[in-house]
């Protein structure tokens, strides 16, 4: 078997319902030199009850490419993504899993997963900004995209590094895309509230972790669902991801500082 690991550019245990050290030993080794699937199994209703939260449909259930976890298909709205479920089934993840010798993205559902398309710019003024929450100089010519999960734990520190852009880069327009990612049940409407509104005020209290208010019946619904649509026509699976001015896409955290010179330099 090809040596793989697993890239998460946004890693969350959400379902932690136990720790790893409580699971059996059957749940951990019980299989090896044997075929996992005949002593761990997955059905569609348990994968349902598992992601209950996250509001999603499973589309299909398989085997991963790493072993010890089974890959589910789940489909919310018109985006479709892959979650990982530990055989214990009490750990879930989203992420990408990458086989070491080739670098190249490996699923059990497809041969290269749609979600991973190997895209390294976007044509800047392709982008749906008319659905953004602008930070920074509306009216500045050079433009830094955005596309972010304010459920989103490194998203969150991007943030912080953006409102020190503003403050150091006046002549900058921050172009904030709310993408809300599957696996955080809360964000779709936060985001549906936060592009309905577009006020600054709220968006750092929900990047800050706060409560804010919940959106109208279909406030911010068009909004949040084309910039998704977007995202997953070019390629954008993760967060925090941004688009530099040149259309580069930059994947992670970046501090003000260094986004600032990167921005200075195109």
């Amino acid at each position: 078997m090809p040596r793989t690991i697993v890239v998460l550019i946004c890693l969350m245990f959400v379902h932690a319902i136990g720790s790893a050290s409580e699971q059996p030993a059957a749940g951990r080794s019980a299989c090896v030199g044997q075929d996992c699937a005949k002593c761990h199994s997955l059905s569609s209703k348990e994968a349902a009850e598992l992601l209950g939260t996250l509001n999603v449909t499973v589309q299909s259930i398989k085997h991963a490419p790493i072993q010890g976890m089974f890959e589910v298909l789940v489909q919310r709205a018109d985006q479709q993504g892959v979650i990982y479920v530990d055989y214990a089934k009490k750990h879930i993840m989203q992420g990408v899993v990458v086989n070491v010798a080739t670098m190249e993205a490996i699923s059990a559902h497809t041969k290269e997963p749609p979600q991973l398309k190997k895209l390294t710019s976007i044509d800047p003024k392709r982008i749906p900004i008319q659905h953004s929450i602008v930070m920074g100089n509306p009216n500045a010519a050079k433009k830094l995209f955005v596309f972010t999960d304010p459920d989103c734990p490194y998203c969150r520190n991007l943030h912080g590094e953006l409102v020190k852009l503003e403050k150091i880069a006046p002549d900058v327009a921050i172009h904030i895309m709310l993408y809300p990612l599957p696996m955080h049940p809360q964000a779709y409407d936060n985001a549906r509230q936060l592009v309905s509104i577009k006020d600054k005020d709220q968006l750092n209290m929900a990047f800050d972790g706060k409560d804010i208010p919940k959106p109208t019946v279909d406030g911010g619904k068009t909004a949040i669902d084309a910039i998704m649509k977007f995202a997953q026509n070019n390629g954008i699976s993760g967060t925090p991801t941004m688009v530099l001015p040149n259309g580069e896409l930059l994947v992670g955290v970046r501090d003000a500082q260094s986004l600032k010179d990167l921005i200075a330099g195109q």
